[in-house]
């Protein structure tokens, strides 16, 4: 049955990140109660915690975007915080849903959920039928564990509990710190210094052969509200364009949009990850939603972005 967000009272959880962000743009013109909750409101990886402020403020709607989130080097160099904090984050609100009654709640997962090597594009039905890329794969458990308590939860109490597994993301309010950051936003922040400097290279983590698919985070989040309203399958669904690109195609196409005119250099050293990720979208295309915002319209709204809030980055 369709929902309408009308009247609501909508948790968006994880409201400061990339995803929840976009969310709550996306959410303004809805007609619903937003409800946010700072770190310092709610530590949402104590359980304790995360049941008292839900039981106090009464979400009808839950969107859950929280998550430790990261590139290939912080899952690499923090993989206990990957794990823990995205086990324990997606447990808690997850549970407490269910015995607060919430009408409705979307989890967002993560394309890493796939096997390394899963078939492209990639349909649903490959999960679990594969290794998973090592660089990633605690974030990835964490995330399978999410999709499988809200099929868990939807099978033993009959919860309308329902997931979505985005492609790549990027956009206005990404991690721009280098050390932490996945590929767009690194990308950015080397070509935006390397044009500031006048430096005559730019040096891109590994071979620049992978492809990789990405959506423009304001995609995602039209999306997202598009899926709480109209489905309510048991299977978790994918969220993407359908299309990818190599990294190195990527890394010219930033560097056009910033205006960087010198070589490009690839660290073969650095690992890659994994070969190829598209996800098969064609679930979410035959319900009636497909992306809007192309490549690189999107990089250059999210330069634009970057170059406004530059201060407030660097602070």
């Amino acid at each position: 049955m369709k929902i309408d967000l009308a009247g609501k009272r909508v948790w968006v959880a994880g409201h400061r990140g990339l995803v929840g962000s976009a969310l709550l743009r996306r959410l303004q013109g809805e007609g619903c109660a937003l409800l946010t909750a700072s770190h310092a409101q709610v530590d949402l990886t104590r359980q304790d915690r995360t049941e008292e402020w839900m039981g106090d403020t009464r979400p009808q709607v839950v969107f859950v975007a929280a998550a430790t989130v990261g590139g290939i080097h912080a899952n690499n160099t923090r993989p206990a915080e990957f794990i823990h904090n995205n086990l324990a984050i997606a447990n808690n609100i997850i549970h407490a849903a269910h015995r607060l009654g919430v009408e409705k709640l979307l989890y967002m997962g993560s394309s890493c959920i796939y096997p390394r090597l899963a078939p492209q594009p990639i349909p649903e039905d490959a999960l679990l039928t594969g290794c998973l890329e090592p660089t990633n794969e605690f974030y990835a458990v964490s995330k399978i564990a999410g999709i499988k308590l809200c099929t868990a939860y939807r099978r033993q109490y009959g919860c309308d509990f329902i997931s979505a597994q985005p492609t790549n993301l990027y956009g206005p309010g990404d991690n721009f710190d280098l050390t932490q950051s996945h590929v767009i936003p690194a990308l950015i922040a080397k070509f935006h210094q390397a044009v500031t400097t006048g430096a005559d290279h730019v040096m891109v983590w590994g071979s620049g052969t992978p492809r990789r698919e990405f959506l423009h985070v304001d995609d995602l989040a039209d999306a997202l509200v598009f899926l709480m309203r109209h489905y309510e399958g048991d299977s978790h669904i994918n969220v993407g364009t359908g299309t990818d690109v190599t990294i190195r195609e990527l890394a010219e196409t930033v560097g056009r949009v910033v205006g960087f005119q010198g070589e490009l250099r690839f660290d073969a050293s650095k690992p890659d990850g994994t070969p190829r990720k598209l996800l098969n979208v064609d679930r979410l295309n035959a319900l009636g939603w497909r992306y809007r915002v192309g490549l690189e319209e999107g990089l250059r709204r999210t330069y634009q972005w970057f170059l406004a809030n530059l201060d407030s980055l660097r602070g």
